[in-house]
C-alpha cells in the first residue's frame, strides 16, 4: 500500500468494537468512501457469538487524495474506535472522522513513530 519513498507512513489501522454489526458496517462504508482499504465492498462484519463481544479490523490508506466527499454517519448507537499507525496518518485519518462523526478521544499513546488513539464515535 505505502509507496516506499514516501518520508512517513500512510496506512493506519482501525479496530472496531462495543458495537452492534449494523453500526461496524456502517463505520467501514463510510470509510471506504474516503480511503483506500484492504476491506473488501462486500466483506461485512459478521456477529459470530450472541454473548461475546466482537472486534473488526480494517487497514486504510490515508495518501489517497482523490477521494471526496465523506459524509456524516447516522449510527444506532456510540462505536468504539481504536486507531493506530504513524503521526502524520493518524493525524490525517482522525481529521476525516471529525467530519463523518462527533469524536470524543478517550484514551492516546504516543512512541516514537505510532500514535495510537481510542475514540467513541456517535452521529453528528
Amino acid at each position: 500500500m505505502a509507496h516506499e519513498d514516501q518520508s512517513h507512513p500512510e496506512t493506519v489501522t482501525v479496530e472496531i468494537s462495543g458495537c452492534s454489526k449494523d453500526d461496524a458496517r456502517l463505520v467501514f462504508e463510510a470509510l471506504n468512501t474516503c480511503f483506500a482499504s484492504d476491506r473488501g465492498d462486500d466483506e461485512v462484519p459478521q456477529q459470530l457469538h450472541e454473548s461475546r463481544p466482537m472486534v473488526w479490523l480494517g487497514s486504510y490508506e490515508v495518501a489517497d487524495t482523490e477521494r471526496t466527499g465523506c459524509p456524516p454517519v447516522h449510527l444506532r448507537s456510540s462505536v468504539q474506535a481504536d486507531v493506530q499507525g504513524g503521526y502524520w496518518a493518524v493525524d490525517r485519518f482522525r481529521h476525516t472522522l471529525d467530519s463523518m462523526f462527533t469524536v470524543e478521544e478517550t484514551s492516546a499513546a504516543s512512541g516514537d513513530q505510532e500514535r495510537d488513539l481510542h475514540l467513541r464515535l456517535e452521529s453528528r
